[in-house]
């Protein structure tokens, strides 16, 4: 047998010892690769890391809460995202609405009824959050990220734009953006203010004067143009008392400086001191 193996009984006591050695070595090696490979995927995947390797199918499971969302009211939420943003959007402006999946984190009971609201404050454009509630077979409220664009034409700078300059036609063009991104709409339940809003008319520009640079291609905001003076203190305006369906012109005695869109101070004709926004030429308008 000796003369067969090449090895005497002593010499195959060492090869055994060797052998674990370097099985060992290739374990603690495996062992590294594999977490190495895992580091490279996302918290859900990474159980999945040992089983590919090893040529096995694993599906990760980050994906299965959103099936306990019936259809209905992931269809009634599109509805209502889409409905916001209308009632706020340019006339003719193109509507795509897009709803995101749960929390993976999430385990969400089966849920037979589901019902789709808009939380209070939620943002009408942009990147907005849909409330969805289960009415039956579960008790659970859970909050779905949306987004809303909205494709309408604006004004845009035909290239780059410095701050303090004066605006002039040729400088600008229409293209179609997504105001959702650029402009700030109040919220869908009407509360807030726009704080900033788009231009479709490059002639309303004209001779405007910027307070920030615009980049070539983008569009000129509001919150980009310096605020026009449209009366001195002392001034006479005429104010504009506006409700639903009516609407009651006076006079009276600017307090101070009326900058466009920035609340001022007005004495009536009868001594009455007011507060409204300067919205024209020598005009403050109150809404009511």
């Amino acid at each position: 047998m000796p003369g067969i193996l090449g090895k005497h009984p002593a010499d195959m006591s060492s090869n055994r010892s060797d052998k674990a050695v370097h099985i060992q070595a290739l374990q603690v090696h495996a062992s590294r690769y594999i977490g190495a490979v895992k580091n490279r995927f996302s918290p859900p995947l990474r159980r999945c890391v040992p089983a590919v390797l090893a040529g096995a199918l694993c599906v990760a499971a980050h994906a299965a809460p959103s099936s306990a969302v019936p259809a209905p009211a992931i269809a009634d939420g599109l509805a209502l995202l889409k409905q916001a943003a209308q009632s706020l959007a340019p006339d003719q402006a193109r509507i795509e609405v897009s709803i995101g999946a749960p929390d993976s984190r999430l385990t969400l009971a089966p849920c037979a009824v589901a019902q789709a609201y808009l939380g209070t404050g939620a943002k009408a454009w942009g990147r907005t959050r849909l409330g969805v509630r289960c009415t039956e077979g579960g008790r659970w409220n859970i909050q779905l990220p949306a987004t809303v664009q909205i494709w309408a034409p604006a004004v845009v700078a035909n290239s780059a734009l410095s701050a303090g300059a004066p605006l002039s036609v040729d400088q600008l063009s229409v293209a179609e953006v997504d105001w959702g991104l650029h402009a700030a709409p109040r919220s869908a339940d009407m509360s807030g203010e726009t704080t900033s809003a788009l231009q479709a008319d490059a002639g309303e520009l004209q001779g405007r004067l910027l307070a920030r640079p615009v980049m070539p291609g983008a569009p000129v905001r509001t919150l980009d143009l310096q605020s026009r003076r449209w009366f001195a203190a002392g001034a006479k305006v005429t104010i504009s008392a506006v409700g639903e369906g009516f609407a009651i012109a006076s006079e009276g005695q600017a307090l101070s400086a009326g900058l466009e869109g920035q609340w001022v101070r007005v004495r009536t004709e009868s001594g009455r001191v007011v507060s409204g926004k300067a919205v024209a030429e020598n005009r403050v308008e109150i809404r009511l």
